[in-house]
């Protein structure tokens, strides 16, 4: 008894220490402590259950995977770019999610007294969590189309496989004969292959501008299966890790609807990116004006303030070093120089504050939508490098585009605004951007690293 108390102990400090972390991970200056703290809380709550009396454990099996998982996870840390970060997210939330699944399974099939319902709760969501992410891996990465995959009665069909599901979970002896174990084993297989499926059928059809909602969503889902298996497993850490996961992915999915100011309802059945627009909102033809690098280095050297609006485009390109060699030149010329960031720039909240801050940008010149919007009203020069939807003016007006409503950076409203773009393609929304042939708009076209190289020589020249 006295064991299982000091047990208990462990994982209360170990849920501290994941509150503390998740915490301090809000904010880039604490962020390595947070991630640290909460390394901390999770190998006390593995030492607490490997020593959790009355419990048998092959230690070779672990150690084994220990080893594996580390190799893995260095592979991982040190090969992926920050613009990845959303695709290793969606691989984390789909393993997360296809252990907690493993887990219940392996629950199941060695004690067939386990409760079903929690099994195939925990199995469901974490099977649905598993294809869901893999999907979303897919589209981020350019495996699957990007574009929303849809045909007619797709959402009856989902509704069908979900309903299916539930049944299954809640009265499976409506189809099997619940008095014998193997009932229970077929209605549990059934569960298995249908959120495996649905997974797929609920992730194919939503587009690639709003894969990041939904990988924050699955994130949420891996953290719900990992607390109903806590819970079949008398598992309290593993309660306490999964509530806080999934309440964590709920949050940043309502910041990122906010963002877009969209509903979760709508990105989810919305299928937004299923068809591609050409030209400008009202169908005309744009009239694009292409600046060199030269043009543009007089327009900033006549500028006295400067807004850079960094996007994903930046990221792809790993022209943050550049982009704050451009801005420390233009501040040591006597201009004021601030960042715009977007809540979703670079697909994920914080993405391109952790991007710029790599590149050791100050954060008291990162501005927020909010802060930074009034600013535009007397900016000389605004700045964009590779953001597209989130700069979009037809998001204030134009009610048939798909952001329409999406709150955006007012950079229209500057007197020059000079563009940088690889090619006129449009965004992850699929629609193009009217802001091109607005008559205080320039294009720089170009690779953004290499554009921002060429920038920088042309303005030390001057």
């Amino acid at each position: 008894m006295e064991q299982i108390q000091i047990t208990n102990i462990l994982y209360l400090f170990s849920a501290i220490a994941f509150i503390m972390g998740i915490k301090r991970l809000s904010h880039p200056k604490t962020a390595r402590s947070g991630n640290l703290l909460s390394s901390i809380g999770m190998l006390i709550a593995i030492v607490a259950t490997l020593t959790y009396p009355g419990r048998e454990f092959d230690f070779s099996l672990i150690i084994g995977g220990v080893l594996v998982g580390a190799v893995i996870g260095i592979i991982f840390a040190t090969r992926v770019q920050m613009t990845e970060m959303p695709q290793m997210v969606a691989i984390f939330n789909g393993l997360g999610g296809a252990a907690s699944a493993f887990v219940a399974s392996s629950e199941f099939l060695s004690k067939p007294e386990s409760p079903f319902i929690i099994v195939c709760l925990s199995v469901f969501i974490g099977a649905l969590t598993f294809t869901g992410s893999f999907v979303a891996f897919g589209k981020l990465q350019g495996f699957i189309s990007g574009k929303a995959v849809t045909f007619k009665g797709q959402q009856l069909i989902n509704a069908v496989i979900a309903f299916l599901a539930v049944v299954m979970i809640l009265a499976p002896g409506l189809i099997f004969d619940s008095s014998i174990y193997i009932g229970y084993l077929n209605a549990f297989f059934v569960v298995v292959v249908l959120a495996l499926i649905l997974g797929i059928g609920l992730t194919i059809p939503i587009g690639g501008a709003d894969m990041p909602v939904v990988i924050s969503l699955l994130n949420s889902y891996s953290g719900i299966a990992a607390a109903a298996t806590g819970f079949l497993i008398s598992n309290n850490a593993l309660i306490i890790s999964g509530s806080l996961v999934g309440a964590s992915g709920l949050i940043l999915t309502n910041i990122m609807c906010k963002g877009m100011n969209r509903s979760l309802a709508n990105v989810i059945f919305g299928a937004v990116g299923a068809e591609s627009s050409v030209g400008s909102s009202d169908g005309k033809e744009m009239s694009i004006k292409s600046y060199s690098t030269t043009e543009a280095a007089m327009i900033l050297d006549a500028a006295e303030k400067i807004i850079i609006v960094p996007g994903y485009g930046l990221a792809v390109a790993q022209a943050q070093h550049v982009a704050r060699e451009v801005a420390e030149t233009l501040e040591a010329m006597g201009k004021k120089v601030l960042y715009a960031i977007h809540p979703v720039a670079g697909r994920m909240p914080g993405h391109m504050n952790v991007l710029l801050a790599e590149a050791n940008v100050s954060y008291d010149v990162l501005k927020d939508l909010d802060e930074v919007n009034p600013e535009f009203e007397d900016c000389d020069v605004a700045l964009i490098l590779g953001a597209n939807d989130v700069v979009n003016p037809a998001a204030r007006h134009d009610q048939a585009s798909p952001i329409y409503g999406m709150p955006i950076l007012n950079v229209d409203k500057s007197r020059t605004v000079i563009i940088n773009k690889r090619s006129m393609n449009p965004g992850f929304a699929g629609v193009q951007n009217e802001l091109f042939g607005y008559d205080n708009s320039i294009m720089v076209f170009g690779d953004a690293k290499d554009m921002l190289n060429d920038l920088l020589k042309e303005v030390k020249e001057l």
